[in-house]
């Protein structure tokens, strides 16, 4: 799986700190640091960029990037090592009066190992990196196949987009007239054929690069699916990819929905299943007793505040930052569970209804 919620919210935070910042002219210093990179050779390297910033024609914006790079470096010298993730760390005057200086220094261990070297001074912090690891989400390929049409598409975290539909020319099974059984067999056959290289080169031309694919999930009815996956159209990269082969009824956008819905055993441990477990169990709850859930802002707080939350659900993106920092302060506190949902799951669309924000509980309570 990608990052955890705790790890997340504390990117997010991070990130939002560095958005607020803007400086006069290119005088605010990013760096990544990948991760095993010699911390050593990048403080040489900041060295030698000081000296290098001595030439930048405006005084104002050559002092405040030596000044930042100072900083940076002092910083720097405190670690033994470059951390286990790689560093991301920034510097400048985030002052927001003119004619003072407020120079500060901001680092964070990335959540995920950083593959990324970088030295840039501009306007604003750079935190593209850190925002794809924020967005960073479990990508499965979906093919739902049979003899006359094909849907390829993606499960990205709890989301599924179609990408290609494909309809065959595959005969139907009522030959025309005056064809022998044998002879309109082969033409299906060979038309079936022809179907499945086209398939297949869609899977090849759209999942062949996509490095962050954790496998395909193959289904369809009969045994069109299986004749598919057994077949040489499939190049022995993307067949290893192949985690499960399901049998599902539709093949259009509808069968990815049903293809998703019939491959918890393999989706268990990602975004996906987890997200609608939890969300089931909140709506089963809400169903037969409705004291051992809440909902809405005020009674969730509340109940956090009594610490009679088990599990605490939320859609943060219908929650104010300050509300979520708050809630996510009492939900450590109380220790209970925090679960992010989104609502792009039939059961987060329910939720969102809700408010986008409640709880089971561990006792019920009055509100």
């Amino acid at each position: 799986m990608g990052i955890d919620l705790t790890q997340r919210l504390k990117l997010r935070k991070f990130i939002k700190n560095l958005l607020q910042y803007r400086g006069r002219h290119t005088e605010l210093v990013s760096v990544y640091i990948p991760a095993g990179y010699d911390i050593t050779k990048i403080v040489n390297n900041l060295q030698d960029e000081q000296g290098t910033a001595t030439n930048i024609k405006d005084a104002k914006t050559s002092k405040s990037v030596i000044s930042a790079l100072e900083r940076m470096i002092r910083s720097l010298k405190t670690f033994s090592d470059t951390p286990k993730n790689g560093l991301a760390i920034f510097s400048g005057n985030v002052s927001d009066k003119d004619n003072v200086d407020n120079f500060q220094v901001f680092w964070i261990e990335p959540p995920e190992p950083l593959n990324l070297k970088l030295y840039r001074c501009d306007q604003k912090f750079i935190i593209y990196p850190l925002d794809e690891m924020d967005a960073n989400e479990t990508t499965y390929g979906l093919i739902a196949i049979d003899k006359g049409e094909a849907t390829v598409g993606l499960l990205i975290g709890s989301s599924i987009k179609t990408l290609k539909n494909l309809h065959s020319n595959v005969p139907g099974k009522f030959k025309a007239g005056g064809q022998s059984a044998q002879r309109f067999a082969r033409i299906r056959e060979g038309a079936a054929v022809e179907f499945y290289k086209r398939v297949a080169d869609v899977m090849i031309q759209e999942f062949t690069f996509m490095t962050e694919l954790k496998g395909l999930i193959v289904g369809g009815p009969g045994t069109t699916k299986n004749n598919f996956v057994d077949g040489t159209y499939m190049n022995e990269d993307l067949k290893k990819k192949i985690k499960g082969i399901k049998d599902i009824t539709y093949t259009n956008s509808f069968g990815l929905k049903e293809l998703v819905d019939k491959s918890e055993d393999v989706l268990s441990d990602d975004e996906i299943m987890t997200e609608r477990r939890i969300l089931q169990r909140f709506l089963e709850t809400l169903g037969k007793d409705t004291t051992k859930i809440v909902y809405g802002v005020k009674n969730t707080t509340m109940a956090l505040e009594m610490g009679a939350v088990e599990d605490l659900i939320i859609i943060d993106s219908e929650v104010e930052e300050e509300q979520l920092e708050k809630m996510c302060e009492l939900q450590e506190q109380s220790r209970s569970n925090l679960h992010l949902v989104t609502d792009r799951t039939p059961e987060g669309v329910q939720f969102k209804a809700l408010g986008g924000i409640g709880a089971i509980l561990r006792y019920p309570i009055s509100t």
